[in-house]
């Protein structure tokens, strides 16, 4: 059955939920506290999230002026995040959920109403409406991890984690051109539970290489908000572990990860 985007931006609405009860109560001075993220605050996190809201809603509303817009900033290096997180720092907390709420707002009226497979432009390959509003989940859940990790609050994993999950898995070949490398022929299956005890699979279930655990590990991981020693990831075979090493589930360079947070290697090689 097709993806329903009016059931995926539901998931998306909810995890926009989850970083506004995060953020909300944060004093200005808990705004510019650093994140995970080297180099970026809190405030960082929720411009870059509200920025790229609105981005999106360009590319499903005006093709042309997407289009347009992507040539300026490539050409003029303003597509770096670094250089776009520096643009709204003058903006204050308040003002900052103020624009995260609106351009989350019309993200999620613009894309409820969408055909899922239509093709939208974006930074590289265009994508289909499903793809790209998926993209925007992962983020969301992504930077949220960040924001709670540097305040201090607690994020209880969902089944909506299948999201982030499935691009993670998707990006497999993606990882692999952006380190300059050639992904490997040999398949991988992939065996996850859920926070609610499903056993989620992607691949062939005859393969030899394998990557099984806990969906929030997996998520951390391809997330890069985790170190691998900290995650409790079990690859076997050689194709498995080279690309746990490198996974990413998110477009642009390479992540430079995490530090670890414990010195024991929690994740089994086989």
């Amino acid at each position: 059955m097709p993806i329903s985007l009016a059931d995926l931006a539901a998931d998306l609405a909810a995890e926009s939920a989850v970083v506004r009860a995060v953020v909300a109560p944060l004093a200005e001075v808990d705004w510019r506290a650093e994140t995970p993220s080297a180099g970026w605050s809190v405030a960082d996190q929720i411009s870059h999230l509200a920025h790229y809201d609105e981005v999106t809603v360009l590319s499903a509303t005006n093709a042309d002026a997407f289009v347009q817009m992507r040539a300026r900033v490539e050409a003029s290096g303003e597509i770096d995040p670094d250089v776009i997180a520096r643009r709204y720092r003058h903006l204050s907390g308040v003002e900052l959920l103020t624009w995260y709420d609106r351009a989350r707002g019309e993200l999620l009226s613009t894309f409820r109403e969408l055909d899922p497979a239509v093709r939208l432009p974006w930074f590289g390959p265009s994508m289909s409406a499903a793809s790209l509003l998926t993209a925007r989940l992962m983020e969301t859940w992504a930077h949220a991890q960040d924001i709670a990790d540097t305040v201090g609050a607690e994020i209880a994993p969902t089944d909506r984690l299948r999201h982030v999950a499935h691009i993670g898995v998707g990006a497999r070949a993606f990882s692999y051109a952006a380190n300059g490398l050639k992904a490997p022929a040999d398949p991988v299956r992939v065996e996850l539970i859920s926070p609610s005890g499903e056993l989620w699979t992607w691949g062939p279930a005859a393969a030899t290489d394998r990557v099984t655990g806990t969906a929030l590990d997996f998520c951390f991981a391809v997330t890069q908000r985790r170190h691998l020693d900290d995650l409790s990831l079990t690859a076997t075979g050689a194709a498995a572990e080279e690309w746990l090493s490198i996974a990413q589930a998110f477009a642009g360079e390479p992540g430079t990860g995490r530090e670890p947070l414990r010195t024991e290697n929690a994740v089994a090689l086989s």
